[in-house]
């Protein structure tokens, strides 16, 4: 996974879509165990206050190729003839800042980067980068906020690695934004300001804000199928229905030739039986848990279904999820799930290997042929907090810096922190678009991408086609949206509930792989549910019943 030159953005899901499950952290020692909410705030769980959130002005310096339809994301098929700078001078006041993030790559140099330098060069401000491993990013992120004294100037977390009693850590941790940014007061950083209302809801954490989000996507993941290989082998007709894929997987699998139907398909059974993600809401208004709903079910008898007939790559089977990449690249495998960010980065991969290679998403459709439901994702993936300092200026220098990173699509900024520096890092082909040079390999990594982000949009114009094929079909499912209950709000969880969800990880894996059956469902859901399950429940509902 990289978050490399190019790629226009990344996205939580695509991040989940490689690593299969995230590094979450179960439990962390010291500051968050010992926080309390003495003297905090007493807001309700999910509850924010409207005069809390910055307010929403929208600015845009490039008209979009395909705009967004219901939230999908935008597109721009080709690069501005003249870019917009929006900064006349640096943004920042000269101060010295320590920044840590992930990156699922090649760590960069973090001395003596030239991409590095010109973007605090530009920014008038210098960030120095602590950038650990994305797969064990978990853990380091709880070493680091067990010892307050450790913990740098500008934090990246993702939403996968919130530890326990998180909500309680920040109060204690982190500066409130709120005074800064709240109602009109974002005006003063205009490109904050064009982040949606949602996106900062979820960065609302005891009714003040604390994050800087990196919005993502709507619709997250999809199902891929490589439309080379399916036009070579005569395949013209694709799925519209979860029986219609089985057969598919069927038709196309043939060890002999070293060719599998699927991966493991566990996240397109989660589509296509529109599984919840949380919760589920009762005719009645009660809360179901998606372990309990019909949906749930009816996908993992469906996985059952696939793996039975032997449609799923050896590799697959045993669980290494390392390679489904791979597999489905070489096309050892046609047809995967994965996160919609990871159909660029295999563009990127693939490009100059094959050039015919082309992956391509099933339009969405559900499990019974009839209208699909899409669960709409949230609207950050990741979100970062800057370290509470008595000095209100720094804050404020940080604050600037945010504003200059969040600067969208169109502008001399984005570029610079996308692409790196013109001549050293990229040079301009006929079409005026971005080509790496070596250099650009070691130095950009998208460190900055994970301290704040603009709305997101689908600015990949090196792959001819490409945007407009993702922002069509993206545009396409976004007429089957629904919101989940509780979407965008920032709720944390008792902690003593932490561990309910864990013995369902493998129990998915050993169900359809035959090694366990529905029977071992049922016990585990009645254990789940005498073990805190419906005390979670209750919880949930008291947040529901308050709305």
């Amino acid at each position: 996974m990289t978050a490399s030159l190019l790629t226009g953005r990344l996205d939580r899901r695509s991040f989940l879509g490689f690593l299969a499950v995230g590094a979450g952290v179960v439990g962390v020692p010291s500051l968050l165990t010992s926080c309390t909410t003495a003297g905090g705030s007493s807001a309700a769980p999910g509850v924010v206050t409207a005069g809390n959130l910055p307010a929403y002005v929208p600015v845009e310096y490039a008209k979009p190729d395909f705009p967004s339809v219901n939230g999908s994301t935008a597109g721009y098929a080709t690069m501005p003839e003249e870019l917009v700078t929006v900064f006349d001078s640096p943004p920042g006041s000269g101060g010295t800042y320590t920044a840590m993030t992930p990156l699922w790559a090649a760590l960069p140099p973090t001395e003596g980067n030239r991409y590095f330098d010109a973007v605090n060069e530009a920014a008038g401000t210098t960030i120095k980068f602590q950038i650990s491993d994305g797969n064990t990013y978990g853990d380091k992120l709880a070493a680091v906020l067990a010892s307050p004294k450790d913990v740098p100037d500008w934090v990246c977390v993702p939403t996968w690695n919130v530890p326990p009693r998180f909500n309680q850590a920040v109060e204690g941790v982190f500066e409130d934004l709120t005074p800064f940014l709240a109602g009109d007061k974002v005006k003063k950083y205009k490109n904050l300001a064009n982040i949606p209302t949602d996106a900062w809801k979820f960065c609302v954490f005891e009714d003040k804000l604390y994050g800087l989000p990196f919005p993502g996507d709507v619709i997250g993941n999809a199902i891929f199928y490589r439309a080379d290989l399916f036009e070579e082998q005569g395949i013209t007709e694709l799925p519209a229905s979860a029986q219609d894929l089985l057969d598919l997987c069927k038709e196309l699998t043939d060890p002999g030739k070293k060719q599998w139907g699927a991966n493991d398909l566990w996240t397109a059974a989660g589509m296509m039986f529109a599984v919840p993600n949380l919760w589920k809401l009762a005719d009645d208004g009660s809360l179901i848990h998606r372990i309990e709903t019909e949906e749930y079910r009816a996908a993992l008898e469906w996985q059952i279904k696939l793996y039975k007939q032997g449609s799923v790559h050896p590799d697959a089977v045993a669980d290494h999820p390392e390679a489904q990449k791979p597999n489905f690249e070489s096309g050892q495998v046609l047809i995967t799930a994965d996160g919609v960010g990871g159909w660029a980065e295999a563009l990127g991969r693939m490009q100059e290997v094959n050039p015919d290679y082309d992956q391509r998403p099933f339009a969405p459709f559900a499990a019974d042929g009839g209208t699909p439901v899409i669960w709409r994702g949230q609207p950050v993936g990741i979100f970062s907090f800057l370290k509470k300092n008595d000095d209100k200026a720094k804050i404020e220098e940080l604050l600037a810096v945010a504003d200059f990173l969040a600067a969208p699509f169109g502008t001399t900024e984005y570029a610079l922190i996308r692409y790196g520096e013109e001549g050293t890092h990229y040079t301009l082909d006929k079409q005026g678009l971005p080509v790496p040079t070596e250099l650009a390999a070691t130095e950009v990594q998208g460190s900055y991408i994970f301290l704040v982000d603009p709305p997101v949009v689908n600015s990949t114009v090196q792959y001819p086609g490409f945007v407009e094929a993702f922002c069509t079909w993206m545009a396409d499912g976004a007429q089957y949206l629904a919101d989940p209950p509780f979407y965008g709000m920032q709720i944390s969880e008792p902690a003593q509930y932490a561990a309910l969800k864990t013995p369902f990880e493998d129990l998915e894996k050993d169900i359809a792989r035959g090694r366990k059956t529905m029977k071992d469902l049922d016990a585990a859901v009645a254990t789940w549910s005498s073990s805190g399950g419906e005390e979670l429940r209750a919880f949930y509902q008291d947040i529901l019943d308050k709305q």
